[in-house]
């Protein structure tokens, strides 16, 4: 996909995305076989839901059928959120996932923590302790960050059932 076509198409659909209170993450053209599919990625600090997805995916596809941003080649259109193992990029997606553990890619190495906090220049997480040993505070910079991504935990207890 040209950029032409990749800005031409954001355009398009950031004020529609906009208009439901939700945020435009990604815009994305692949092949599969013959037909082509169009992925657009949304999100909101309350997360997205079916409903709400298949509503987008409607006025995305009445938009695009009234314009010729797709061509004449078929397409199949994909609306759906970021997903639990989503890597955080924008400052938005560090706010979105306090609370939440997530792997960072650090000029040392790499670095599971807790996210705690977010501020403009970074970010406060809590490290796990290893074998008994208590967590420890850490400090962030985003200028320190090549990468990070949400973890996915299966185990982790949610607020009640730990201050009980």
């Amino acid at each position: 996909m040209s950029t032409t076509q990749s800005e031409r198409l954001r355009g398009l659909l950031e004020p529609l995305v906009s208009a439901k209170n939700l945020d435009l993450e990604e815009v994305e053209v692949s092949r599969a076989g013959r037909r082509r599919v169009l992925r657009i990625v949304v999100d909101s600090d309350d997360g997205v839901d079916l409903d709400e997805c298949a509503e987008l995916s409607r006025t995305i596809s009445t938009t695009l059928d009234e314009t010729d941003a797709m061509g004449e080649d078929e397409y199949q259109l994909e609306v759906t959120s970021p997903g639990a193992e989503r890597p955080l990029t924008e400052h938005r997606h560090y706010v979105r996932a306090v609370g939440r553990l997530a792997r960072f890619q650090l000029p040392e190495g790499e670095l599971v923590a807790r996210i705690l906090a977010v501020d403009d220049e970074g970010l406060d997480v809590e490290v796990p302790g290893v074998k008994g040993r208590k967590p420890t505070a850490r400090r962030l910079e985003f200028a320190q960050i090549a990468k990070a991504r949400v973890e996915l935990e299966f185990s982790r207890k949610d607020k009640k059932e730990e201050e009980a």
